[in-house]
């Protein structure tokens, strides 16, 4: 059955919500190698950031399957990685592997570092009243002394991600909560990143993706880049012009809440399954991996035998 929406939940969808991301992964890499590096072993065009600057990009294999994905913010003397929990060690090793006789320095600061989310429609407005200056441009970021602020979400609603050391977090919380934000819970910004038809790495998309299936391509890959590691599998994929399956979101009428792996029906036949859904006040919403030629929104598909209308992913 369905939730109902709880404060937290309702606080990402009406007005401001706090989420405790410190779980995620955090990397800092140092070192006058780090930019060429990172460049190398990403879809995106790491060398031309600048201190502020950041981007969103995937870690692929040779076989170009998504090993892990990647927030990248630029500061004045390092690098800062922002992974999921599940594959924070995977990418240190990953990226330690590679290094060979550049000066490239890594360091997992998760431990001694957090993250919050504030999110929500009113989230700008409350990170003003505790002081901060919000940055607005896709993960660019600003200094909040000891604190940095990126123009990141977790949940897709608008908002930032707060990051500072960990023993400044319970301060960090109280200026937070004083301008007005909600704690939510974990399961609360799982619920609501769903119903905003977000992927997640280890949940909708795997180290079996290629990049293409995502259709998270504007924000990821960067085609007019130098070689990285995995490039000759994305550039294939181009110059055939299409996948074999994509990932969509879905929504449709009822409290039943899909199971992950459920098939997803059209036309008689099985043509994908579902990733992550939730119910939500009588609506179900979710991600599915589909066969391309169903993944136009819009298509009415069955899913547990109840009808289904596909949408578009955020990103």
């Amino acid at each position: 059955m369905g939730l109902t929406a709880t404060p937290g939940f309702q606080a990402l969808r009406d007005s401001a919500a706090i989420l405790d991301l410190s779980d995620r992964g955090r990397i800092r890499v140092t070192g006058d190698d780090r930019a060429r590096l990172l460049h190398a072993m990403t879809t995106n065009h790491v060398q031309g950031l600048k201190p502020g600057e950041g981007l969103y990009a995937f870690f692929l294999n040779a076989q170009g399957q998504i090993q892990a994905d990647v927030y990248v913010l630029c500061f004045e003397d390092h690098l800062l990685l922002d992974v999921e929990p599940e594959t924070r060690q995977a990418v240190y090793e990953h990226l330690d592997r590679f290094i060979i006789a550049d000066d490239v320095t890594l360091e997992d600061v998760t431990e001694a570092t957090f993250a919050f989310g504030l999110e929500g429609p009113r989230a700008l407005e409350l990170a003003g009243a505790a002081g901060m200056t919000a940055p607005h441009a896709a993960c660019s970021h600003t200094e909040w002394e000891p604190y940095s602020v990126a123009a990141i979400s977790f949940s897709g609603a608008p908002g930032v991600q707060v990051y500072g050391p960990a023993l400044r977090k319970d301060e960090a919380l109280g200026l937070l909560t004083n301008a007005g934000a909600i704690e939510a819970t974990a399961a609360d910004g799982e619920a609501f990143r769903i119903t905003k038809f977000k992927p997640r790495y280890g949940r909708d998309f795997t180290e079996k993706s290629l990049p293409q299936e995502t259709q998270q391509m504007k924000a990821a890959v960067h085609f007019q880049k130098g070689c990285y590691l995995g490039q000759e599998i994305v550039e294939r994929v181009r110059s055939r012009g299409h996948v074999n399956k994509l990932l969509v979101g879905f929504t449709g009428d009822s409290e039943h809440v899909p199971e992950v792996g459920a098939a997803v029906a059209y036309g008689g036949k099985e043509d994908g399954e579902v990733t992550s859904a939730v119910a939500v006040d009588g609506k179900f919403y979710g991600l599915a991996i589909v066969r391309a030629q169903v993944a136009q929104p819009g298509t009415i598909v069955g899913i547990d035998g109840r009808p289904a209308t596909v949408v578009a992913l955020a990103g």
